[in-house]
């Protein structure tokens, strides 16, 4: 079976914990596309909930399927949102997410959650962040060379994301990205925090400490898993 499979796997079950009258924040890239799908259909079917999408892409999706959406200025709080990963942290649920380039949404999003849910292959599960793929930091256009150097000053290796024609990628914010390659990253909390403090870092792609499960699928089926274990499915 294909990872894209796996993805819809932990997605159909993930989308199931979407109840009638909820605030559901829609995650952003390949696999939460599978959840906004799910509960495209869901809605046809009668279930009633409005969501706040972490971006273009997704309002678009979700548009397009008839969820209906909402803001910031009607609702306080989001119920339940449903987001995939880049790499999940075994035993933490410590992430990194935004290589799709919505850092900055997605984590507003997920702060201002009641439930965060990572939905994911196995393969994106990892002992130590930063094994597989490089943290993303969103930073402004204006002085970015100055903000790459002071992201190296804290062990990063720091290049902008650019598009194929070379262009440099925006985000949805007006932003633009840099991808940064640490050697190893074993205290997310305290890098967090140190990258947060730069001036000129708008958000970082480390995300610690908010998500309360991920739903994870692969070859063995579909697991549950929380901070410090496995949870029933």
């Amino acid at each position: 079976m294909s990872a894209s499979e796996y993805k819809r796997q932990a997605a159909e079950f993930a989308a199931e914990m979407v109840t009638d009258g909820m605030v559901v924040g829609l995650g952003t890239g390949s696999t939460a596309a599978f959840v906004v799908d799910a509960l495209g259909r869901r809605h046809k079917e009668g279930l009633r909930f409005v969501a706040i999408p972490t971006s273009v892409a997704t309002e678009t999706q979700a548009k397009g399927l008839g969820i209906p959406l909402t803001t910031f200025a009607d609702h306080a709080t989001v119920d339940l949102t449903i987001d995939g990963a880049d790499e999940i942290q075994r035993g933490t649920l410590n992430l990194i997410k935004g290589l799709g380039g919505a850092l900055l949404r997605e984590k507003i999003v997920a702060a201002a959650s009641s439930r965060l849910v990572i939905i994911a292959d196995e393969s994106k599960l990892v002992d130590h962040l930063g094994e597989k793929c490089l943290l993303p930091v969103e930073v402004t256009p204006f002085g970015w060379e100055a903000t790459a150097r002071h992201l190296e000053k804290v062990g990063a290796s720091a290049s902008p994301r650019r598009l194929r024609d070379g262009a440099f990628f925006v985000s949805d914010g007006g932003n633009l990205i840099l991808d940064c390659h640490f050697h190893e990253i074993s205290n997310a909390a305290k890098l967090e925090q140190d990258i947060r403090s730069i001036v000129g870092v708008v958000e970082c792609g480390l995300f610690v400490g908010l998500a309360a499960e991920a739903v994870v699928a692969g070859p063995q089926g579909v697991s549950r898993l929380t901070v410090g274990g496995v949870a029933s499915v």
